[in-house]
């Protein structure tokens, strides 16, 4: 039997600039465009033109483990009867520094935003588009003194890390885990200080989800002053004024000149063996109408926060596949960190559109994993490249759709730290150390004469508090 195939490419030298099915997303106009904008376009069209420099360098993020040659051999296993370019090593990284890093950086902005629509399960809340802010610290780089000069070392126990890291801020909106916006660089600036340089992605239909890491009053201050609502969690040692309690249990503050509604729980896990475990949490939030966000759903909705860390583990673990960077200089780790964000994205569109084909299917059953394998075949077979007669969902969104993961199972499971580097390396106090079926989940409301509070330690030589 003979099977025949049509593969429709961009024609001569400019063949091997694709992506597979994932040039719908990237398409080849938007790519000459951004590279005209950044005046990284060849003077001369050889075999290397920009363009295909700029897919490479996707390639490069989406197969991690090959090396240069080997990632131009994905781009053009499927045009062996084109006589595709057959650089050197030195001649792609001669094409990584003409490309820069502006027409990286720009793909990434054009396509970052938010993806999820309206009717999507999980996207808004309280009538606002649900987002968060979060740090990263886990993406190692080369340990060259280059780097180092850049983003430095972070001390560890005894001594520093055997690797310097890239810190990442990201804006995700938690529906989808798509990125909004996102900025990196060194660990020795702070998380807000960081997110400062996001504010101005944030508008009045976004309802913001935050850590303790930012209710600094000044912080809250900036967020409410874009006009996006927000729920944080406080500070154990943060102690607002009560101005009015309200039927929810809630009741009116003040933090950072910003009138917000304080809510306070004890939340109570108990799991199927009868074991019971829990915190105390306190939560501020701009949605004054307690009608609208009542406390309760309140406490539910900030769990929501945790979507962002499963935007990192894509990220990292499925797309990286916890590799350590491999540029040796700041400019090629910034080019790479682009292409890294902007490539994560584009799957994220395709993953996201797939699932709104099915309308009540809740974007969290959607494997990133089966994306990021199918698109890979796709870019080796250099199947899908244009063709505007075929279904938006295409291949990609078939194969998610058609391995769905069941919906999510109340569970905990023990933490597992592999680095002992961690900050999280010990265990939770009470939290069980084996996987255990939750049975119920219980909120109880505090009232705020029976709040507990932390005092905050002066220095670190001063006595713990109560």
């Amino acid at each position: 039997m003979s099977v025949t195939r049509t593969i429709t490419v961009a024609a001569g030298p400019f063949a091997p600039g694709h992506l597979g099915e994932l040039t719908r997303v990237v398409p080849f106009e938007l790519v000459d465009c951004l590279l005209d904008e950044a005046r990284a376009v060849q003077r001369r069209v050889r075999d290397l033109p920009s363009r295909a420099g700029v897919y490479f360098l996707l390639a490069m993020c989406l197969f991690p483990r090959a090396g240069y040659l080997a990632a131009w051999g994905k781009l053009t296993a499927g045009l062996a009867g084109l006589g595709p370019a057959a650089p050197s090593g030195k001649g792609l990284r001669e094409l990584r520094r003409r490309i820069g890093t502006a027409p990286v950086r720009a793909l990434f902005e054009v396509l970052a935003g938010p993806l999820g629509r309206p009717g999507m399960p999980g996207v808004m809340a309280a009538g606002y588009r649900t987002v968060a802010f979060d740090g990263c610290k886990s993406v190692k780089v080369p340990d060259t003194p280059a780097n180092r000069g850049w983003l430095g070392k972070m001390n560890a126990s005894l001594g520093v890390t055997g690797y310097p890291v890239i810190q990442f801020m990201t804006l995700v909106e938690t529906g989808t885990r798509a990125l909004v916006g996102a900025v990196f660089g060194s660990t020795a600036t702070g998380e807000a200080d960081w997110a400062r340089k996001l504010l101005h992605l944030l508008d009045a239909t976004m309802l913001v989800l935050m850590d303790r890491g930012f209710d600094s009053g000044d912080f809250l201050a900036e967020v409410a002053a874009t006009g996006a609502q927000f729920l944080v969690r406080l500070n154990a040692s943060r102690k607002p004024p009560v101005f009015r309690s309200l039927p929810d249990g809630s009741f009116t503050s003040v933090i950072g000149g910003v009138k917000v509604r304080v809510i306070a729980a004890e939340v109570t896990v108990t799991c199927h063996d009868g074991t019971s475990y829990g915190g105390w949490y306190r939560l501020a939030t701009t949605v004054l109408d307690h009608q609208a966000l009542p406390a309760r759903k309140a406490m539910a909705l900030y769990h929501e926060r945790w979507e962002h860390e499963v935007a990192y583990l894509a990220l990292r673990h499925t797309l990286l596949t916890g590799r350590v960077l491999r540029s040796k200089t700041p400019a090629g780790l910034e080019q790479e960190t682009w292409a890294l964000l902007a490539l994560y994205q584009a799957i994220r569109t395709a993953v996201t559109d797939a699932v709104a084909a099915v309308p009540g299917t809740d974007p969290d059953r959607a494997s990133y994993q089966v994306a990021v394998d199918t698109a890979q075949d796709l870019v080796v077979t250099a199947r899908n490249i244009t063709d505007p007669d075929d279904d938006l969902a295409g291949d990609i969104g078939r194969a998610v759709l058609a391995r769905l993961n069941p919906p999510r199972r109340p569970r905990v499971c023990p933490r597992r730290v592999k680095s002992p580097l961690s900050r999280w390396n010990k265990h939770p106090p009470g939290k069980p150390t084996v996987t255990k079926k939750i049975t119920s989940i219980t909120s109880t409301l505090i009232s705020p004469d029976h709040e507990r509070v932390t005092p905050r330690r002066k220095s670190k030589t001063d006595p713990a508090g109560p």
